[in-house]
């Protein structure tokens, strides 16, 4: 494998715009740029091409599973953390799957499709993988942040308000929605905006079979719902931010939700969960260096009143992040 080739400050640009706005189109994204949109256009294609960014579509859970995520530490005989992570890597209801530092060896989040499925993992299957010592699970009940919200911080307040003039508007759905209640092409539609967060109606029509005017109400209906959110796959590293960490907080009981909230709105926050097990609420953050892990913890979960505890894993090498497996920064085919 090649070495991964550093994002220059005009990469680093578009990623952020792309945060903002996924889908925004190739001369709206070089407007706030102040480029071209054919610059802007082989630049995206270039990256997408050496496999260090893509645009997929985070789906809402209920539209893959029955059950709600869960974490799992997974503690392994010595030397075979890294058979271990790769086997876990292998299963379909693993989407994302370290190496740590820590309590155990390796971190991964499990998400079957139906509950029986995941009693199945988590009582036979993941302790029978080769290497596996013990195995410790926390249940996630709410979320309070997902990787779609974290931000690269270095777009300026008038491209900011540009982008988000363009982008897709979001409505929470009001009830959530299962598999059961979309039709065939709904489906359709979902399963390919999961995998390019930024196809047109007219590839969703050719895709599905469907006339274009259905694939654009299609779409835009799905993500006006927030059922599909559009969002950029990149490896932080590659952005400046090579430290990645699991924080397992234990706060009081009338102190959850509100520290939950309050580690959503970090910046190092790419996913903050409230969960069902020995911990309470778990924060997974990404941060430039060990400064700012040390700052964190030490300042910050010091201004959050309820904390009582933490435990922190800290990411060695990541082999699948959203069912994409990766290898050196680079994405490689997803699951």
């Amino acid at each position: 494998m090649p070495e991964t080739p550093p994002l220059d400050d005009a990469d680093l640009d578009l990623v952020a715009a792309l945060q903002v706005a996924p889908r925004a189109p190739l001369s709206a994204l070089a407007d706030v740029l102040g480029s071209s949109a054919s610059t802007v256009g082989r630049r995206l294609t270039r990256l997408a091409d050496e496999r260090l960014l893509r645009v997929i579509g985070q789906v809402d859970w209920p539209m893959l599973a029955e059950g709600n995520p869960m974490h799992i530490w997974v503690a392994t005989v010595p030397g075979q953390a890294r058979q271990v992570a790769g086997r876990l890597a292998e299963l379909p209801e693993i989407p994302f799957v370290a190496t740590t530092t820590g309590r155990t060896d390796v971190y991964c989040s499990l998400h079957a499709t139906r509950r029986a499925g995941a009693r199945e993992l988590l009582m036979s299957r993941i302790p029978s993988v080769p290497g596996v010592r013990s195995a410790h699970t926390e249940l996630v009940l709410r979320a309070s942040t997902k990787s779609d919200s974290w931000r690269l911080r270095r777009l300026g307040d008038d491209q900011l308000r540009a982008l988000r003039e363009v982008a897709d508007p979001l409505h929470e759905p009001v009830e959530p929605a299962t598999v059961a209640d979309f039709t065939t092409e709904e489906l359709g539609a979902v399963e390919l905006l999961r995998h390019d967060g930024r196809a047109s109606a007219a590839e969703v029509a050719r895709a599905l079979g469907i006339s274009r005017s259905t694939a654009y109400r299609l779409t835009q209906s799905l993500l006006r719902r927030g059922l599909v959110r559009p969002r950029v796959e990149i490896e932080p590293a590659l952005l400046g931010y090579a430290l990645e960490v699991v924080v397992e907080l234990h706060a009081a009981p009338g102190a959850i939700q509100q520290v939950a909230d309050a580690l959503a709105r970090h910046p190092s926050a790419r996913y903050v969960s409230i969960v069902a097990g020995t911990s309470s609420v778990i924060h997974h953050g990404v941060f430039r260096n060990e400064e700012g892990l040390a700052a964190f913890l030490t300042h910050d979960l010091a201004a959050f009143p309820g904390i009582t505890a933490c435990e922190v894993s800290v990411m060695l090498d990541v082999l699948r992040r959203y069912w994409i497996g990766r290898e050196d920064g680079r994405l490689g085919t997803a699951g």
